[in-house]
């Protein structure tokens, strides 16, 4: 991340009355992981949606900058969860795109989920529709192009 992340600098960028950002690089989606910390104090569990190569790494290292970690936030694809326990608070960072079958995606989840509990984690899955349960307390971003190096974000908050 910069030193001055747009977060800081600029909240008024970030203002958005329905929760989708421009965003035109990985600087800005970082940024955004940031803001979104800052704006959803009491998140809990965020599923990030989006192609390959869309942000959702990024935009967990901005987020999880925002919480004080300074390990290197790195993609959980082949670990399948990462856990980073040295910021203000926890945070586990799952990705389920290696997992085809729903149930061994739903266990997982399940069992991160009550880990997270215990731990007071934030938890930040990457690929969630390899799960089939309902989560109606979850946040969802959603990451597509615009462009080569732009992106749009969409936020939709729980239905509870």
């Amino acid at each position: 991340m910069r030193d001055q992340p747009l977060f800081d600098s600029q909240l008024e960028r970030w203002q958005s009355t329905d929760d989708s950002w421009n965003l035109k690089d990985l600087n800005e989606t970082m940024d955004l992981g940031g803001f979104l910390n800052l704006w959803i104090p009491d998140l809990e569990l965020l599923l990030l949606k989006g192609p390959l190569g869309a942000g959702k790494t990024s935009l967990v290292k901005g987020f999880a900058a925002k919480l004080g970690i300074k390990d290197e936030i790195t993609s959980p694809t082949f670990a399948l969860a990462h856990h980073y326990t040295s910021g203000n608070k926890p945070l586990i960072h799952m990705d389920l795109y290696r997992l085809n079958n729903k149930a061994s995606a739903n266990e997982l989840f399940l069992q991160e989920e009550e880990e997270a509990k215990q731990m007071k984690a934030v938890m930040i899955i990457e690929w969630p529709e390899r799960l089939s349960l309902e989560l109606k307390d979850a946040y969802k971003l959603n990451l597509t192009y615009i462009n080569p190096n732009g992106r749009k974000a969409q936020l939709q908050r729980p239905s509870k």
